[in-house]
């Protein structure tokens, strides 16, 4: 499959909902689980996925589509919405995810991109010169990394319970 905009936003779309679908409601050992230090939370993800659309996917989705003299990124504090928000209840972070990515994918809309202008470029701050596409394909596979790390994380906090079953587990040992 090559990139497809309305196919990304499909996904991107869906992420608030699945999340939501995954964890409102759960208790809160399974929200606050984690694989062991420095590691996180479903909820630190979930404030993590907030950071992202407060300071990265269309802020630097801008800069590029502005075509101005100075193109570069500002660095993603990856941490720094999860120490911003720690402690903060989960639908409170779902919500505020929810919200901020209508927002944005409504913006993202508007801007009615063609090929020529997903091949427009920015620098990001370590790997160099990336274009418009190549930053929308990573929103995309961002948001199925973090879905497949909150499932992850709470597999492993059966990983003893489960027995002689690990062995046909992964999810457990990957």
């Amino acid at each position: 499959m090559t990139f497809d905009l309305a196919q990304a936003v499909a996904v991107l779309e869906r992420t608030p909902r699945v999340l939501r679908e995954f964890l409102a409601g759960l208790p809160v050992p399974w929200l606050q689980a984690t694989e062991g230090p420095d590691t996180w939370s479903p909820s630190d993800v979930v404030a993590h996925l907030i950071g992202g659309e407060e300071t990265d996917w269309i802020v630097r989705a801008r800069i590029i589509l502005a075509k101005g003299p100075d193109r570069r990124f500002a660095r993603f504090d990856r941490i720094g919405t999860i120490s911003r928000l720690k402690g903060r209840p989960l639908p409170e972070l779902l919500e505020r995810f929810t919200d901020l990515r209508r927002q944005n994918l409504a913006e993202l809309a508007t801007w009615r991109l063609t090929s020529e202008q997903l091949r427009l470029t920015g620098e990001h701050p370590e790997f160099g010169q990336v274009t418009l596409e190549q930053l929308l394909a990573t929103w995309v596979v961002h948001d199925l990394g973090h879905l497949a790390q909150v499932a992850r994380v709470m597999a492993r906090q059966y990983r003893a319970d489960v027995g002689p079953w690990q062995a046909y587990l992964p999810v457990l040992t990957r």
